[in-house]
């Protein structure tokens, strides 16, 4: 019990659990057990393994000498944290005057001060190991006779100065990429020489390129990938479709966005002499074109996956397969490896194969076409589409009932000139087309997870969501109680909570605010070769298996079941090989949501820099010290009301009410709180807007 208890709070170094939530952690049932558990907590406390608040413990993370190692992590605040490399110690605080010249990122070595009393330990960076940045992108500028550049990121806090014979004939108002920095002393400016010149300021070629070098995204694929690509041969010979089921003669379609590219997953429907349905949800095989160690999966490994920015794509494989012979394109013969489901009129799954199939699309439907024909009742192939449709409800309502969360994070979509510059922000609706895509899609992620473990548990790449943290699920109850809405986690079902609290905030302006913090309060989603199951989606066994075009993920996964289901790949994968792969992959896919986060801030805020002096209707997204954060209610725009420009009475953060109150008035700006605000100040830069409040009488 002793050694469990210590091994689970160093698994989760940083968070607090109360003796329950340790106990239901570790399956821990019967009354004599639990009792041992608290004796147990309660002797690690004193023996300072643990430190104690009140009734909930964690990992006492104290340091044995005055030098650490870790990740530093720049503050907006201009402060700084070093993360260590041993979890055993806590965060190591790092004043502004005390970072050197650490950039956001770099491993350093710290020189600890004595701890203070209630305080966090706290340090001054006194060594560089490692800097996580070989380039940077930034605007070259000029200044009298010094050039510099501002970096993109606004993590790298100092201009870089450039010696104009390191310039390599780039102009100021060019994007440029910068190596070679050097940086020893922290009172002066790093330098550097220009790398490479990515086009000029405000183009979206010079924008997509900043965000790929800033985010360390290959654009352009090495020659000897592209040579082995173009020498795949497109033909199928006899012998490869005899292997396969046919459904060439199938009804089966794809539905996408009208902007897509690339077509990874196409549906077909027939009625069974029984009455049931068989549905057949197609994936692109991938992996019959790009075969392990080849140079093409050597590439597609290392970047792990698409990512798509505004107005273009970055494709984890050439477009020769991403638009062209993996695509499921309309009217032409296609590989697929394919989940075929019976299913009855009630939406119970009778069984299911795993076939590899050729298929033939007969017609590639948008969205708003599939949208059009189940709110009219008319159209090409109308009556598979309603069925399906039908079918997709039923299956989204047993998964909700089961305790899958359903929550649907508001996005935009751009309307770009031919100059790549927007012209149109609205928000995307979410509607039933788009769900009945998504369900035929979860449900074969979760066959494919479940065939899995049925023939034999292999090493298998899942797709895991983890329980969320007990406070931050507290703090969002808290939150959205303040809002007037319930949310009340440890009072029945969580799933079943969420839910109605979904439903009730449907089309409100605090949708896309609190589906943002509850998706804050969650623990992310990764891959993992160990299945914890996905807590979010309930469901005891997940996968990726329906976008091979543009997932590592998905291709490892049609590889080890092409092997488990009979088509003799001779392809397995070790533990530890996938581990690795895991671990790569999941970090790619964080790195790619954060480049495409920032390709949507600056096209947003690209859009709003002719729009000074106009009012917009917004929801006080975030509460601090020095300000209000605003999300714009039509195109979620996010930008700063500082509270310098509250007029009328001095503010005081209230961190417990999410509030700043005036110390005069009481008036009070609260998380949530929808306002009026006027555009006062557009920094294309740094991606920065400023706002200041307008009183509505």
């Amino acid at each position: 019990m002793n050694k469990k208890i210590k091994a689970f709070f160093k698994r989760n170094p940083g968070r607090t659990f109360r003796n329950k939530d340790v106990a239901k952690r570790l399956n821990i049932n019967s009354e004599q057990e639990y009792q041992e558990l608290k004796s147990i907590t309660h002797k690690l406390s004193a023996e300072q393994f643990l430190s104690r608040n009140g009734k909930r413990y964690k990992l006492n993370k104290l340091p044995d000498s005055n030098i650490i190692v870790g990740e530093f992590r720049l503050n907006e605040g201009g402060y700084g944290f070093v993360i260590p490399k041993n979890d055993k110690f806590g965060d190591a605080f790092i004043a502004a005057r005390n970072i050197n010249n650490a950039f956001h990122g770099d491993i350093v070595e710290v020189e600890l001060f004595a701890k203070q009393k209630g305080k966090n330990i706290e340090g001054q960076i006194s060594k560089i190991k490692s800097r996580a940045r070989v380039e940077v992108v930034g605007l070259l500028k000029k200044s009298n006779s010094f050039f510099f550049i501002t970096p993109d990121d606004p993590k790298i806090h100092r201009d870089i100065y450039i010696a104009k014979n390191k310039l390599r004939n780039a102009q100021p108002g060019d994007k440029v990429s910068v190596n070679n920095i050097h940086w020893e002393n922290g009172m002066l400016n790093p330098e550097a020489e220009v790398s490479e010149i990515l086009g000029k300021y405000g183009t979206l070629e010079a924008e997509i390129f900043s965000i790929a070098k800033e985010f360390n995204l290959a654009t352009a694929f090495p020659p000897g990938v592209l040579k082995e690509a173009e020498k795949i041969n497109t033909d199928f010979p006899p012998e490869e479709i005899q292997k396969r089921t046919d459904f060439r003669d199938k009804v089966t379609f794809t539905i996408d966005p009208k902007d897509a590219k690339d077509f990874d997953d196409a549906l077909s429907i027939e009625k069974l002499d029984n009455g049931n349905f068989s549905i057949g949800v197609h994936i692109a095989d991938v992996s019959h074109y790009v075969r392990k160690g080849s140079k093409l999966d050597k590439e597609a490994a290392l970047r792990g996956n698409s990512v798509y920015f505004v107005g273009k794509a970055i494709p984890m494989l050439p477009e020769k397969l991403s638009s062209d012979i993996c695509s499921l394109v309309q009217d032409k013969e296609r590989l697929t490896f394919s989940v075929i489901f019976e299913i009855n009129s009630v939406g119970k799954i009778i069984n299911y194969t795993i076939r590899k199939t050729i298929i033939r699309s007969k017609r590639r439907f948008t969205y708003a076409e599939v949208q059009e024909i189940l709110e009219n009742g008319k159209g090409e192939l109308c009556d598979e589409v309603i069925q399906l449709n039908k079918l997709a409800i039923i299956l989204r309502e047993k998964r909700i009932q089961e305790g899958s969360f359903e929550f649907t994070t508001p996005e935009i979509e751009f309307e770009l000139d031919d100059n790549g510059h927007p012209v149109k922000v609205e928000r995307k609706e979410m509607k039933e087309s788009n769900m009945l895509v998504e369900e035929f899609m979860l449900l074969a992620n979760k066959t494919i997870a479940k065939h899995v473990v049925d023939s034999g548990n292999p090493p298998f790449v899942y797709r895991i969501h983890d329980l969320p943290d007990n406070e931050k699920m507290e703090d969002f109850s808290r939150f959205v109680h303040s809002l007037g809405f319930r949310f009340e986690p440890h009072k029945g079902k969580p799933a079943s909570q969420f839910h109605q609290l979904m439903k009730k905030i449907k089309g409100s302006e605090e949708e896309a605010l609190i589906n943002e913090l509850a998706i804050r309060s969650m623990a992310k989603a990764v891959y993992s070769p160990g299945n914890i199951g996905h807590y979010g989606l309930g469901f005891k066994y997940y996968t990726h298996f329906t976008s091979p075009i543009r997932r590592y993920s998905d291709l490892i996964v049609h590889r080890i079941i092409a092997e488990k289901s009979g088509y003799g790949s001779g392809i397995n994968y070790s533990l530890e090989q996938l581990e690795k792969i895991c671990e790569h992959i999941s970090a790619t896919e964080r790195n790619a949501v954060e480049a495409e986060r920032l390709s949507v801030k600056m096209k947003q805020i690209e859009y709003l820099k002719d729009k000074i002096g106009q009012e917009f209707h917004a929801i006080i997204s975030g509460v601090t010290n020095f300000g209000l954060f605003v999300k714009l209610t039509d195109i979620l725009a996010e930008g700063l009301i500082r509270v310098r420009d509250l007029e009328g009475d001095f503010y005081v953060f209230d961190e417990k009410k999410y509030s700043l109150i005036g110390r005069k008035n009481k008036k009070q700006f609260r998380l949530g709180d929808r306002i009026s605000v006027k555009l006062v100040r557009v920094d294309t830069e740094n991606h920065e807007l400023d706002f200041i409040t307008i009183d509505k009488q």
